[in-house]
């Protein structure tokens, strides 16, 4: 939309250049917000109208006088720097993207991009609506017992893990009065407004109380991100941290997040290892 309105402001590919350019859209709506989902297939068109709509508190039909800060409020999620394909090597995730938003606003403007808030893992919020959900479906069956202990599978260390054992952390902290290493910097989102979002999601009736679990436990499995070329560590407390942060910059490093309590081959052997350690086999 920001594109047909304002052709002009997309100039990299010559092919798209407008010939003759339209009169400006002085009706344009204000732009409130920036919301990030994933990235995008024309990085250079995204990351030039993004800092436009940024830099002109969302009035693009005019140039700015100074550079508006705090600026518009930018929301983000999918947090991963890479991800694995059938390619011999990782592909650019939507962390990438936002690497470079962020690296080019502060080039610009000498300041740092704020985040009204940073959804998806490893983000708290994330799992605690994991939680609700498991409880939800769990309700709709009649299961009445209750769901003490949560087992998060990912493949990438520095995502899957790190918000599992993050999350572990709040549980531990008495539904996050002391979460250690959350966010660096900046707020990204408050421990009761995350509360408040997540049971926005419920009826009224279907509404659980949070923080039920005793725990949280991550498996690390290795068809994706982490990879073990060599033979299984035969001490499970080995070592899994790479010694390159590849989390978002708003997230402290925190080598203990990123270790797994377990870490198994595939899938298969994780659900294989849960029923082994609830007793179900």
């Amino acid at each position: 939309m920001i594109r047909e309105a304002f052709p002009q402001l997309d100039v990299v590919d010559h092919s798209r250049r407008p010939k003759h350019l339209p009169p400006p859209k002085m009706d344009f709506p204000q732009i409130e917000a920036v919301i990030l989902f994933g990235e995008p297939v024309r990085w250079e068109t995204n990351l030039q109208l993004i800092i436009d709509v940024i830099l002109s508190d969302g009035k693009l039909a005019s140039a700015p006088h100074v550079v508006p800060y705090p600026h518009i409020p930018v929301l983000a999620c999918n947090m991963d720097l890479l991800w694995v394909t059938e390619a011999t090597m990782p592909r650019f995730g939507h962390g990438t993207f936002l690497v470079c938003l962020e690296n080019i606003f502060k080039k610009i403007t000498g300041l740092e991009l704020r985040y009204e808030a940073l959804i998806g893992k490893p983000s708290i919020i994330t799992y605690k609506y994991a939680e609700c959900v498991l409880r939800q479906q769990a309700m709709k069956r009649g299961w009445t017992a209750p769901i003490q202990r949560l087992y998060a599978i990912g493949d990438n260390p520095m995502a899957d893990i790190y918000g599992a054992n993050l999350y572990n952390q709040h549980i531990q902290a008495a539904c996050g009065d002391q979460v250690h290493a959350q966010v660096k910097g900046h707020k990204v989102m408050e421990t009761l407004k995350e509360e408040s979002v997540v049971l926005k999601y419920f009826k009224p009736e279907e509404e659980l109380p949070l923080g039920a679990a005793d725990w949280c436990k991550s498996i690390l499995v290795c068809t994706g991100m982490y990879r073990r070329y060599n033979e299984m560590p035969s001490d499970p407390e080995e070592s899994v941290v790479e010694t390159v942060f590849h989390g978002h910059r708003d997230f402290c490093f925190d080598p203990s997040l990123v270790e797994p309590s377990w870490i198994v081959e595939d899938v298969k052997e994780a659900v294989e290892l849960i029923y082994k350690e609830e007793g179900w086999v």
